[in-house]
């Protein structure tokens, strides 16, 4: 009991931690394993490990095969939860070179990786393919941690990001299917009867995931599931799906539950997002208990066996040579320039379902009897953590060397996807700036969508939108929202994060009213408040530019903007194309080919220059 329990604690603590210091979560999970289990047996009095996830023999945590059959259920669950994010219209978009590395990319290392383990460690070809499958994987749990703290162009950030979202599940299922046709040959013979029964294990896999996603998404579209079981139906959907294509085909479950993850991740199922944050949620303690118990159970003699120059040299190659030789060739021809394809390069840390399969299939073979089958989980093991810390430590210092650093962080986080946000939003992206808006209601979030603006339906209460690596080019932050405790709940929780350069709200109403401190620098305007702005946006839909050639004539025009009910003075956008948010005009610098920039109906500049010509308003 104290050992279960301890792990648990363990592993939410190393969670805690990689949260703090923005670290990959494996990283310390994987080291408190070590910890714990093998290198406690050498300094243990009796030596042996704090703890011990056994299971082929009487003692420990999981005896006999109980810690085989826990982690085939964990990395099923797992496995489908990646399944759910892998969306085909997210692939199409996300452009020809992430296609290409999550393709040839892939291919390249595949290969590469199978020969030099051949060659280098002595395996036999068909594990030294499962080792090179088993590798392919990036992942954005250990991605996102590394990007999220370097100001990077988003081109480069958006290619690291999706690689490893598309290519988690497209690598454990061909680590699945490597696994499976290694199991089928029975000593490596591959026979008719072998082809056949791989045949059977991909008909049976597709058709149980297929099935069961069907029937989960029929179940709950006509509601025949109550809401606060929606996600334990689902859950046992998911083991039973496993259990069942297993039971019909061997090893056919870890692909079935991909399947059906993919399958319900490209459906228009209303309880999606639901579910994914269970799935995740349920994930973050799968992942604590089974990488640490997974770290315990490898012996130091699995250590030793790798303790080797032939495994510095297959690092080496892993990470020198087959990782920018497939960026390199992934990318010919795209618009990422020398520097920037050197960093993708340097970036390509395994991540959990790497590690995770590994000593699924690891132990599952050793305990079949396949020679040299021990190798497996301590190589995978270790390039997990040689790549996570080499990238977690030198990331920055790299990024800054092939000088991929964003000079300045000029992306925009809009909180609240109305009428009026949208209308900001896309005058800001035409003007070459990233714009990202935020809201929790969907139909805001469609019609921003609609206008090729980049928009997530996310909480602002919750840690999505801080977790996203996409946005760390953002320096400014507008709370936009008809809500004053909304907007400043934003400007609280948000501006450490993105409000590096500038953080602006509306005001409230009650501040608009009592008139008082009218001259706050967090105000997106002195003038107007959510209500005003709204209606102005309702009734003229349209941004205005008027060319102004001096401050007087800018504090003129902008007196008689700001005072007109139709009209509400924004930006003033310099020659240059910079905009500055016009929130304190006296101490707005005009400069020669400079715009006004307003919300509202158009107005005569003739007219306008005219009026102000006489004296300042």
């Amino acid at each position: 009991m104290v050992e279960l329990a301890g792990i648990i604690i363990l592993g939410i603590l190393a969670q805690w931690f990689a949260w703090k210091f923005k670290l990959p979560a494996i990283l310390p999970l994987i080291l408190i394993g070590l910890l714990v289990g093998p290198i406690a047996t050498l300094i243990s009095a009796d030596e042996t490990s704090y703890i011990q996830p056994i299971w082929d023999g009487t003692r420990g945590l999981f005896p006999g095969e109980n810690l085989f059959y826990f982690v085939s259920l964990a990395i099923g669950i797992i496995l489908f939860e990646g399944g759910l994010t892998l969306k085909r219209d997210e692939v199409s978009k996300v452009g020809p070179a992430i296609i290409k590395l999550i393709s040839i990319g892939a291919g390249v290392t595949f290969v590469g990786a199978g020969v030099a383990t051949h060659y280098l460690i002595a395996l036999n070809w068909p594990l030294s393919f499962l080792f090179a499958a088993l590798i392919i994987v990036t992942g954005p749990t250990v991605i996102s941690p590394i990007l999220r703290n370097i100001p990077l162009k988003k081109d480069v950030s958006a290619v690291l990001k999706w690689e490893g979202i598309l290519i988690d599940p497209i690598g454990a299922l061909a680590a699945v299917l490597v696994y499976e046709f290694i199991v089928v040959g029975g000593d490596f013979g591959y026979s008719k009867q072998a082809v056949m029964e791989f045949g059977k294990i991909l008909l049976i896999g597709f058709s149980f995931g297929l099935s069961g996603g069907y029937a989960l998404y029929f179940s709950i579209k006509r509601r025949w599931v109550p809401h606060y079981l929606l996600n334990v139906v689902a859950l046992s959907v998911v083991l039973m799906v496993f259990i069942q294509s297993d039971l019909f085909a061997h090893e056919s479950g870890l692909l079935a539950v991909v399947v059906m993850g993919m399958f319900l991740g490209n459906s228009n199922l209303p309880n999606l997002k639901e579910l994914l944050y269970f799935k995740e949620s349920l994930s973050v303690l799968l992942i604590s208990i089974l990488f640490i118990l997974l770290s315990a159970n490898i012996q130091i003699d699995d250590l030793r066996l790798i303790y080797n120059w032939q495994t510095a040299a297959l690092l080496g190659v892993v990470i020198f040579v087959l990782r920018p030789l497939s960026v390199f060739l992934s990318t010919m021809g795209s618009t990422l320039k020398f520097n920037e394809k050197l960093f993708i390069s340097w970036v390509g840390p395994r991540g959990i379902v790497a590690a995770g399969i590994a000593s699924l299939f690891g132990t599952r073979l050793v305990v079949l009897g396949v020679p040299n089958a021990e190798y497996i989980t301590p190589l995978v093991f270790s390039v997990v953590l040689v790549t996570v810390l080499l990238n977690a430590t030198t990331a920055r210092f790299f990024a800054s060397l092939v000088g991929v650093f964003l000079k300045s962080s000029n992306g925009v986080l809009i909180i609240g996807a109305s009428k009026l946000s949208r209308l900001i939003a896309s005058y800001l992206q035409k003007n070459g700036r990233q714009v990202v808006l935020v809201d929790s209601n969907q139909a805001n979030i469609i019609q921003a969508q609609a206008l090729g603006l980049e928009a997530f339906s996310i909480n602002i209460y919750t840690d999505d939108l801080t977790a996203n690596a996409e946005l760390n080019t953002i320096g400014y932050l507008l709370a936009l929202t008809g809500s004053a405790e909304i907007n400043q709940q934003a400007i609280s929780r948000l501006s450490p994060s993105f409000g590096q350069t500038g953080t602006f709200r509306l005001m409230s109403p009650e501040e608009k009213q009592k008139g008082v401190n009218l001259d706050n620098p967090q105000y997106f305007s002195n003038a107007h408040d959510y209500v005003t702005l709204d209606e102005v946006a309702r009734q003229h839909p349209s941004i205005q530019e008027i060319p102004i050639s001096s401050q007087k004539q800018f504090l003129n025009i902008w007196g008689i903007l700001k005072n007109n009910q139709q009209t509400v003075p924004l930006f003033l956008k310099r020659s240059d194309g910079f905009l500055d948010l016009i929130n304190a005009p006296n101490n707005t610098e005009v400069g020669p080919g400079s715009h006004l920039v307003y919300l509202g109906k158009p107005q005569d500049v003739e007219e306008l220059r005219q009026l102000t010509s006489s004296k300042p308003v």
